[in-house]
């Protein structure tokens, strides 16, 4: 038998806890003194002690862990549960990465808010040009929303192509529209411009991508993911020079590596030059 102490050593943890754990019906001491009302434990109580241990650092409540224990979990089912709360965990961080990653691109946003970016735009037209393609659905038009979708839109579209035969005539094309529905959701076209025929099937589309009259254009240096603060200033300039956008802006790939901080990308916003 050892005293509260000594078991609290072995079990590395705290006094109090135990006393805790007493108090809640949880781990009750193998018995205790009448007179002194000093508690004792057996060494057997330590694998008791272990799993509510466990249980609690896996997140559950000690009301959880109660219930758990009365059904006599097994050291394989605790191993389940750690893996699956790894998991959880791991999906947390990621998560939470993101949700900081997002955040910094809108405090970068708000600190370049007074830049107009004057000698960084150029107006100019968007010849047609023929493309092959694969498209899908997007939930928003944010980056976290996007880059899921699209970067596996052009990982399939390139293997489509190295096998199709059909020759890559310029830098990848990325455009958007709204889908029909109007529900906010976003139709994404992964383009390449092509050497094909309009309606050839190779398991992408070959379409044709119609003159754009008059496009803003600003080059964006690094990740997509960061676009948010380029894709502002543009609009800021448009608005500051009398004129008005008209649909989604085009993403042209200009250099593209395997570490995305050395991407360099034009925005082509199609823009009304009339204003009205």
């Amino acid at each position: 038998m050892f005293s509260i102490g000594e078991f609290a050593r072995h079990g590395r943890v705290s006094v109090r806890m135990l006393r805790h754990y007493d108090a809640v019906g949880l781990l009750r001491p193998a018995s205790v003194d009448a007179a002194t009302g000093y508690r004792f434990y057996q060494a057997r109580q330590l694998a008791e002690l272990n799993r509510v241990i466990a249980l609690k650092d896996l997140g559950f409540t000690l009301q959880q862990v109660q219930a758990i224990l009365a059904e006599q979990v097994s050291a394989a089912e605790l191993r389940g549960m750690l893996k699956l709360r790894r998991a959880e965990i791991h999906a947390q961080i990621e998560a939470e990465t993101t949700r900081l990653a997002r955040v910094e691109a809108r405090l970068l946003t708000i600190e370049d808010e007074a830049r107009i970016p004057v000698d960084g735009v150029v107006i100019k037209r968007l010849a047609p040009v023929r493309v092959g393609e694969l498209s899908g659905t997007a939930a928003g038009y944010e980056p976290e929303a996007i880059t899921p979708v699209i970067q596996p839109l052009y990982g399939d579209l390139w293997q489509l192509m190295a096998g199709s035969g059909v020759s890559v005539a310029g830098p990848a094309i990325a455009y958007y529209e709204d889908t029909p529905a109007g529900d906010g959701a976003i139709v994404v076209h992964a383009a390449v411009p092509v050497v094909a025929d309009s309606g050839e099937e190779h398991g992408f589309r070959v379409v044709d991508l119609a003159e754009v009259a008059s496009a803003a254009a600003i080059i964006h240096h690094g990740s997509m993911d960061d676009v948010l603060a380029t894709g502002q200033a543009l609009a800021r300039w448009i608005d500051a020079s009398g004129y008005r956008s008209v649909g989604y802006a085009r993403e042209i790939t200009l250099e593209w590596s395997a570490d995305p901080d050395q991407w360099i990308t034009e925005l082509q916003q199609p823009i009304d030059v009339t204003g009205g």
